[in-house]
């Protein structure tokens, strides 16, 4: 259930929740956590700086290579050297962009994108944003340029509102696109205490969006045939890709996130026009509050948890008026997971959870509730090995925590980064991947960037007690695509 809650003071729910909470952030700023290990030998790790708290993106400049952060609050800060070492050098705030809960970033050429959402109607309701300034080589602070703002639509109460958020720039530069995440859990009534009756998703939620990259100052309404005839909405039924990337063949993925049921964690070969299924279906498995029977129960469903937050909170329910599947409309399936890794999932019939592995099945895509982001390829061929070319991700969430292992079997392993070989599949016109650990014992990773045959992962950190104690940024070697290194030394020769 991958979010970043709007209402993050006093609580920080579904994406970051779990920083607030973890005691290994209690220290003084300088102290650095406990190293991530490599799996691999060919791998290594190194501590690069602390970071401010509530990071979220890391990106890089393209013209001047300089690194930048994003926190969740809207400050946007630029890495600059200082006798050596790596500093936070803040450039932008909210005050300066209006957008309140800051979650997507990134660089075309010289022009920063920007976007995220604004509280309105005393913080009962909601409004997408995007923005994008021109940086120049100076220290002078940038003119903003508004790419769109959406109507108002109901925010809500819950761990779920998961807004606008991912960015990424399609290969020939000529558009941007943009997630923005469900508003709900499960596709279920949220009114915000009656203020918006009868809301569930909309138009402007659980979608992908696409825009030209010189698109300035448009209002998006709740009108899904008008911004389908506008060409802005460009993939649907997506509950929150909060990561999208481009592999080497231009090929839109996204990694999405199901919510408190054990759907498995999608991964989305995004397509033009393509339905990919939610709210009625969640990591290749049907949503079952569309179902007019439908009475939930803990005790005889073994993938609604008694501890979920949906279920305590009354979410999951008997539902006589939830919407109807599209007629004539055919949902798009994930990438299949083959494993070895992260594809653990709930069996249908016995309910028991089961390794893919010993299955033979392939999951869609990883382990519930594992929260996968930082999704990247290695588009310019510069890794080597086995790596060339190839896709990675982290799971956010999982694994032992505080040397205590975690007693959930769909979350046994996790805050890791993993390898992803992706391989197209004729028959299904859709692709599979085989997935492999190659990093474990992250904190709270929220992004990753690949410079080279360098990886940097940016943790995201959290306050506690009002005391900021920040994040890191991890400096990982890869191993070396020897070829094109040698073709890039010939050419700046």
């Amino acid at each position: 259930m991958l979010t970043i809650s709007r209402f993050i003071k006093p609580k920080i729910t579904a994406l970051l929740v779990v920083a607030v909470a973890f005691n290994a952030w209690a220290q003084p700023k300088e102290t650095v956590t406990n190293t991530p290990k490599s799996l691999r030998e060919d791998i290594t790790i190194e501590h690069y700086m602390k970071i401010e708290p509530e990071a979220v993106r890391i990106i890089q400049h393209p013209v001047t290579g300089d690194i930048y952060y994003t926190t969740f609050f809207g400050d946007v800060f630029k890495i600059v050297t200082t006798n050596n070492q790596p500093e936070s050098k803040k450039i932008l705030s909210a005050e300066d962009h209006g957008i309140t809960r800051l979650q997507g970033a990134a660089f075309k050429g010289n022009t920063l994108f920007l976007a995220g959402n604004i509280n309105v109607n005393n913080n009962k309701g909601n409004k997408g944003r995007m923005v994008r300034y021109e940086l120049a080589n100076s220290d002078a602070k940038p003119e903003m340029t508004v790419v769109f703002n959406t109507v108002e639509y109901g925010a809500n109460k819950t761990t779920f509102d998961h807004g606008w958020n991912a960015l990424e720039i399609s290969p020939d530069g000529k558009y941007i696109f943009v997630n923005t995440g469900a508003r709900t859990d499960h596709g279920e009534v949220q009114d915000n205490g009656g203020e918006y009756p009868n809301a569930r998703d909309n138009a402007l939620t659980a979608n992908i969006f696409r825009f030209p990259i010189d698109a300035k100052d448009l209002l998006l309404s709740t009108d899904t045939q008008k911004l389908k005839a506008d060409g802005y909405l460009y993939a649907e039924g997506i509950r929150n890709a909060y990561d999208m990337a481009f592999d080497p063949k231009g090929n839109l993925f996204a990694v999405s996130n199901s919510g408190d049921y054990d759907h498995a964690e999608d991964m989305f070969w995004v397509r033009q026009g393509h339905h990919y299924g939610f709210p009625w279906v969640m990591g290749g498995i049907d949503n079952p509050q569309q179902f007019p029977d439908y009475q939930p129960n803990p005790d005889t469903d073994p993938f609604l948890s008694k501890f979920a937050f949906a279920w305590l909170m009354k979410y999951f329910h008997n539902d006589p008026n939830f919407p109807k599947r599209p007629e004539g409309v055919k949902f798009s399936p994930g990438v299949r997971n083959m494993g070895p890794d992260a594809n653990e999932y709930r069996d249908r019939k016995s309910g028991l959870v089961v390794d893919g592995d010993s299955t033979g099945v392939g999951v869609s895509t990883f382990n519930a509730h594992s929260s996968p982001l930082g999704l990247f390829f290695d588009t310019k061929n510069a890794l080597g090995k086995d790596l060339t070319g190839d896709g990675f991700v982290i799971r956010y969430t999982g694994g032992p925590r505080n040397g205590v292992a975690n007693p959930s079997p769909l979350r046994k392993q996790g805050r890791d980064l993993l390898h992803l070989e992706m391989a197209y599949d004729k028959a299904s016109d859709n692709y599979k991947v085989k997935t492999t650990r190659m990093i474990d014992g992250f904190t709270s990773p929220t992004d990753a960037l690949l410079v080279g045959n360098t990886l940097y992962i940016i943790e995201y950190g959290g306050k506690q007690g009002g005391n900021k104690s920040g994040g890191s940024i991890w400096k990982v070697t890869m191993p070396a695509n020897e070829k094109m290194a040698k073709r890039n030394k010939k050419k700046r020769s």
